[in-house]
């Protein structure tokens, strides 16, 4: 009899935890596993198994964000990436200042809160191309490729992950989510409507426009991808609708460009609920000068490749790493020999 009183006691005490956990002042741990189950869509059950329809909505609608209401000025872009004799900053100084060797990029391993993340300087805008998987919509997957491979293939000594891609069962495809545009033709897309599309002119300037494929390719977009949000347009920051920093914690990746025209590839570690928040990302692309940005696939894609080696750690849903890094369908890199 003692001890199945002893039992009912741990039995009462752990659904006291429970509870408490799930429904009691830890808003951190619930806006996490709401955030968490709604962003791998098939796991969104969990999140409406502990909570109604209501509060997950109020919970997804903290990482609503105000955009930036202004086209981008291409005008402001004067490419001059050579090294100078002075810095602005410590964080100026960072990206120009040479690394013995190489005139053709710089890798800082650098920390957004207590995150670790990688950026990389790319001196001539105009070797950033977009990269892809070897085929689009195969019928059994077999297209997708993981950056690392993406690069092998590509040619490209640095290179990130890029666009969404369909994910319906939770294991990716190879069908990219809106336009891919490379060498001035757009190669993939699902309709004809303005999206938010992110990519590079011939004259190595990054374009940031809500616009149909073909408008983007005549406001003179080599190549270029949707995705986003854009980030920072013509040095004025996104706003978001609530502190919490939009689209809650995760890993991420995004691609900027500075005044002077040097391009930044950035991939931060983390997890789903585990990263930085955009603020974070947003406030640290602009200590090193970012004026244009706008932010690329994360979570599970987030990947950065350098010399044929994936510097990041790329982790699933479970906080697992994910070896080689998750198969992707686009992508940056900087393609020095074609």
């Amino acid at each position: 009899m003692r001890k199945l009183t002893i039992l009912f006691i741990v039995i009462d005490v752990l659904v006291a935890f429970c509870f408490l956990l799930f429904y009691g002042p830890f808003e951190s741990f619930r806006n996490t596993l709401v955030n968490t189950a709604m962003v791998t869509k098939t796991h969104q059950y969990i999140a409406y198994t502990f909570y109604s329809e209501d509060t997950v909505q109020k919970i997804m609608d903290l990482n609503k964000f105000i955009p930036v209401d202004e086209d981008i000025n291409l005008d402001d872009i004067i490419i001059d990436t050579g090294e100078k004799d002075t810095y602005d900053n410590e964080y100026d100084e960072a990206i120009l200042k040479r690394e013995d060797g190489n005139e053709d990029y710089k890798y800082l391993k650098i920390k957004i809160g207590k995150y670790n993340a990688h950026l990389v300087a790319i001196y001539d805008p105009t070797k950033v191309k977009l990269i892809t998987c070897k085929k689009f919509n195969t019928s059994d997957k077999s297209g997708k490729e993981t950056i690392l491979k993406m690069s092998e293939r590509e040619g490209a000594v640095v290179a990130i992950n890029g666009g969404g891609f369909m994910d319906l069962d939770g294991y990716g495809s190879d069908i990219p989510m809106g336009y891919v545009i490379r060498d001035g033709k757009v190669i993939w897309s699902q309709d004809n409507s303005k999206q938010n599309i992110i990519g590079i002119s011939e004259e190595g300037k990054l374009i940031l426009v809500n616009a149909t494929g073909e408008e983007a390719i005549e406001q003179g977009m080599r190549d270029g991808l949707q995705f986003g949000p854009f980030l920072i347009v013509n040095g004025e920051s996104i706003k978001y609708q609530t502190s919490a920093g939009g689209y809650d914690r995760a890993a991420r990746t995004a691609i900027a460009q500075r005044k002077d025209g040097v391009i930044l590839f950035l991939t931060t570690e983390g997890t789903h609920g585990s990263g930085p928040t955009m603020k974070e990302v947003v406030d640290t692309l602009k200590l090193y000068g970012a004026y244009n940005a706008a932010n690329l696939d994360g979570g599970t894609s987030s990947q950065m490749v350098i010399e044929g080696k994936l510097v990041n750690n790329p982790k699933n849903v479970f906080g697992q790493s994910v070896v080689g890094g998750r198969r992707v369908v686009t992508g940056f890199g900087l393609v020095l020999d074609e």
